[in-house]
């Protein structure tokens, strides 16, 4: 080989071997077209006909994303055939997905494991457009009946997230491990699955929807593999006050310290909306339309390693609350429901106050000025110490600062969406038992407050002096204490 041929060489595979500090992401969130509700199956060829549909709607944002230069398109939870199944149902839409380890690329050997249609559009999509793409769909694995847990029909359903990169090569699979109440057409994996696969551009891991409120595997992703992006397909479904797709989703990625790219599908009927490329210490940019069925591309440049980034920093979430006196609680301390846990509230009568109160071993502590306080609302401080028991069970420790939906105290924790209170500051604390703490805030009409608060080392979540401009919903302490959850059956 010529001496210019070999420096060539080296030069080429210097480059693809770099590593990148920047990459560009992005999120689709899709308007699924749904099948018809049925509870006989269809066809294998109706099956692919729906499905295609929906893909192709996904590919022309896959095209779109590359020519604006993303390097990564995630696409969402149930984004190419809808939920609308049973256990029997589902099956012609399943197919079988192989483990990445074969190296494997559908789009140039699409026969190698069987037929596999929707696998090799995926891969050439990837391929063909010179992205990775990220999408969900559905893996089949036969089983015997001498095998314990076998189904009944033989063999295994899995909420499946793929993964393809720049050449079309499938290099991630991961079977949803955390099912949301409904998925009867799935078995859960007979163990939490931690998938993650190295980039130029960082590490990822990747999980499902409701996998995100567990240590396993979302907090263990960041925490045992010390990940820098997540992969978050999502079907979430809104519920205020603390539990909106773009409010929950972008304060895991602060408390985490990681990108979390989201990708959510788009169904007004059933609260389906909001999506958001997150960082932790940004929120750029974010999506959330619950008016129109319409998809929306985003795009976005993010650091590579965000803990790298001399704007992280570590935070001690019980330091300063646990070093100060409570102050009063004040006179009309009352029991309110939210989400069905019972929380202690506290109203704020006064345009500034100090005010701590206590749940179990869990205080909470709240200094505030208001700019302006309408006689029709009325703001709560609450504490929330205990296990939460409603579609799903899992341990909560939470301080909020929330608007009632009236100005009957019965209504405090219902879910609201407007609001006129301007606040000029506010600082929120609390003595915390466990470090996993996601710092929320929400504005009028569903929106987040990027540069408008902070989350200090010893553990406050402050205000900056741009929130007085918008009317406040919420200013929430979201924890989670894995470690009080029951032991999964």
């Amino acid at each position: 080989m010529a001496p210019a041929s070999i420096v060539l060489c080296i030069l080429l595979w210097a480059s693809r071997c770099q590593t990148l500090d920047k990459f560009i992401a992005a999120t689709y969130e899709h308007a699924v077209i749904l099948p018809d509700e049925t509870i006989t199956p269809i066809s294998r060829q109706e099956a692919l006909d729906l499905m295609n549909k929906n893909i192709d709607i996904l590919e022309e944002a896959v095209k779109t994303a590359a020519q604006q230069g993303a390097h990564l398109i995630v696409t969402p939870e149930d984004g190419i055939y809808g939920w609308r199944f049973t256990r029997e149902t589902i099956y012609p839409f399943l197919e079988d997905i192989p483990d990445p380890d074969v190296d494997w690329i559908p789009c140039s050997d699409p026969e190698r494991f069987g037929p596999a249609p929707i696998q090799t559009r995926l891969s050439c999509m990837a391929k063909h457009n010179s992205i990775y793409v990220v999408a969900n769909i559905g893996d089949k694995k036969l089983c015997s009946p001498c095998d314990v847990g076998c189904p009944d029909d033989g063999q295994y359903n899995y909420n499946t997230a793929v993964v393809y990169d720049s050449n079309g090569k499938l290099v991630a699979r991961y079977h949803k491990y955390n099912l949301f109440l409904g998925e009867v057409q799935f078995n859960v994996p007979k163990k939490p699955e931690i998938v993650t696969f190295d980039t130029p551009f960082g590490k990822f891991g990747i999980f499902i929807c409701f996998d995100i409120l567990f240590y396993y595997p979302a907090a263990a992703l960041v925490v045992e593999h010390n990940v820098d992006t997540i992969l978050f397909p999502t079907a979430w479904m809104n519920l205020l006050p603390h539990l909106t797709a773009i409010e929950f989703h972008s304060a895991w990625a602060m408390g985490m310290g990681v990108n979390l790219l989201s990708a959510n599908t788009h169904n007004t009927s059933n609260r389906m909306a909001g999506s958001g490329i997150f960082s932790p210490d940004k929120v750029i940019p974010y999506y959330y339309n619950m008016k129109n069925e319409s998809g929306q591309l985003l795009i976005s440049e993010l650091n590579s390693h965000p803990r790298n980034s001399s704007t992280y920093y570590p935070i001690t979430w019980n330091l300063y609350a646990s070093q100060i006196e409570n102050s009063p609680s004040g006179s009309n301390v009352f029991n309110g429901y939210l989400f069905a846990d019972e929380y202690t509230f506290t109203e704020l009568k006064e345009l500034h106050g100090q005010y701590s109160i206590c749940q179990d071993n869990l205080c909470c502590h709240l200094d505030y000025t208001m700019a302006e306080k309408h006689s029709e609302e009325i703001f709560v401080f609450g504490v929330f110490n205990g296990l939460h028991t409603v579609e799903g069970e899992y341990y909560l420790q939470v301080c909020t600062m929330l608007k009632c939906q009236t100005t009957d105290y019965r209504s405090c924790g219902e879910s609201v969406e407007t609001a006129l209170t301007r606040f000029d500051s506010f600082s929120i604390s609390g003595n915390f038992s466990t470090s996993f703490v996601f710092p929320e805030v929400l504005l009028t009409n569903i929106h987040l407050a990027p540069d408008m608060f902070q989350v200090l080392k010893d553990g406050r979540l402050i205000s900056k002096p741009g929130i007085s401009s918008h009317p406040l919903l919420s200013a929430t302490l979201f924890g989670r204490w894995y470690e009080k959850d029951p032991t999964p059956k």
